[in-house]
C-alpha cells in the first residue's frame, strides 16, 4: 500500500508504523512559548529562583486560555491530520491547545541519584482517564506532547514503551465489553471496583511493563511536538537535574470511532494501520459489546480547586501592577 503524504516524510511514516511515535521539530517558536508561560510561576505560587519553594515534584495545571493548533503550531497540525486520516475525522474540540501545563520540578532527594531502570518507574499507564476504553475509542486519537521547555536527559522527560502498544491493542481487542481506566490498570467494565483485582482479565501496567524491552526517554527543545499512538504505554519520570520541565498533554478526539475494517485499505489512517500491525492482522471487524460512556476523573475536582487558587494569584498580580503604575513619580529637588 503506497500513500503520499505532504507533511510527513517517508522516514516519519516508517517510524510511526514501527515505534508508534514521531517528533515534529520546531513546531512553534520560543517567543510563542514565552508568551504562554509568562504567568506560569505566578499561577503555581512558586519562586523560579528559589528551589526551596518547589515543594511538589509534578503538577498538572488547568488551562486559562486556548488557541487553534492550526494557527499556533501549523506543522504539528498538518502532521496530526495525516496521522489521523484527514482533518475531517478530528473532533472540533481537539483542534485547540491550552496552557494546561504539566510541570516536573524534581525533588532534592533525586539529585545525584542514578536513573532507575524504566521498568521500575511506578507511573506506567495509557492516557484517557475520562472514558471507558475500547480498541476503537474515538476519545483519544493521539497522545500529543508539546514541549515548552528544553528537556535534557534525566530531566523528567516522559518515558515511552513502544513494545507496549502490541500488548494494549491485543488486550483491548480481547475485551469488547470495554475496560475502565482504574489508576495504573485497566479493569473490564463489567467488574465492580471491589472485585476487579480478582477478575481473570485484570491488567496491571506495572506488571506487564516488565516484559518490555524497548524504552524511549522524551527529550527535546522548546517548540518540539511529540505525536504518539493512543495506545502507547508511557510514564512520568524523575527529574534528577531539577531544570523545570514544562509540557502539555492535550487529547485529540475523533468524530467517529476508529475503523479497522474499511473496504478500501488506502483509507486506513496511520494510527489504524499501526493498531492493525500490533494485532498482526490486515483488518478487524471490531464491535463493542457495551455502550460507550464517559467517566468523571478525580483530577477534575483537583483542577477546579487549582483554577480558583491560580485566578486569585493572577488577580493579585494585576492589582500590584496597577498600583505601581498609578503611584506618583518622585520629584527631584535641586
Amino acid at each position: 500500500m503506497v500513500q503520499e503524504y505532504k507533511a510527513l516524510t517517508p522516514d516519519q511514516v516508517n517510524q510511526f508504523l514501527e515505534d508508534g511515535y514521531i517528533v515534529i521539530k520546531g513546531a512553534f517558536t520560543k517567543e510563542q512559548s514565552a508568551e504562554w508561560t509568562k504567568d506560569m510561576w505566578v499561577r503555581l505560587g512558586l519562586d523560579p529562583n528559589d528551589k526551596s519553594t518547589w515543594t511538589k515534584d509534578r503538577t498538572h495545571m488547568p488551562y486559562h486560555k486556548r488557541e487553534e493548533v492550526a494557527k499556533f503550531a501549523p506543522k504539528a497540525w498538518a502532521a496530526m491530520t495525516e496521522l489521523l486520516g484527514g482533518e475531517d475525522r478530528i473532533d472540533t474540540e481537539s483542534s485547540m491547545w491550552g496552557d494546561s501545563f504539566i510541570i516536573n520540578l524534581g525533588a532534592p532527594e533525586y539529585e545525584g541519584l542514578p536513573s532507575v531502570d524504566p521498568r521500575d518507574l511506578d507511573n506506567w499507564h495509557v492516557d484517557g482517564d475520562f472514558f471507558v476504553h475500547f480498541l476503537d475509542s474515538p476519545e483519544q486519537g493521539l497522545l500529543v506532547i508539546p514541549v515548552f521547555s528544553d528537556i535534557k536527559p534525566r530531566g523528567g522527560g516522559t518515558y515511552m514503551c513502544p513494545d507496549g502498544i502490541d500488548m494494549i491493542a491485543n488486550y483491548l481487542a480481547s475485551h469488547p465489553e470495554g475496560v475502565l481506566p482504574t489508576g495504573l490498570s485497566f479493569t473490564p467494565s463489567t467488574s465492580t471496583y471491589e472485585d476487579h483485582t480478582q477478575h481473570p482479565g485484570y491488567w496491571s501496567h506495572l506488571k506487564e511493563i516488565k516484559k518490555c524491552n524497548k524504552f524511549v526517554e522524551v527529550t527535546g527543545e522548546i517548540g518540539d511536538v511529540v505525536l504518539i499512538h493512543p495506545l502507547m504505554l508511557h510514564s512520568a519520570s524523575k527529574n534528577y537535574i531539577r531544570l523545570p520541565r514544562v509540557i502539555t498533554n492535550p487529547p485529540v478526539g475523533m468524530r467517529e470511532p476508529f475503523n479497522f475494517n474499511r473496504e478500501n485499505p488506502d483509507e486506513f489512517s496511520l494510527v489504524e494501520r499501526k493498531t492493525l500491525k500490533a494485532l498482526g492482522v490486515d483488518r478487524l471487524d471490531f464491535k463493542p459489546t457495551t455502550e460507550r460512556r464517559q467517566v468523571v476523573p478525580l483530577r477534575v475536582l483537583r483542577q477546579q480547586k487549582m483554577m480558583e487558587e491560580e485566578k486569585k494569584r493572577l488577580e493579585a498580580l494585576k492589582r500590584d501592577t496597577s498600583s505601581v503604575k498609578a503611584a506618583p513619580h518622585p520629584i527631584a529637588v535641586a
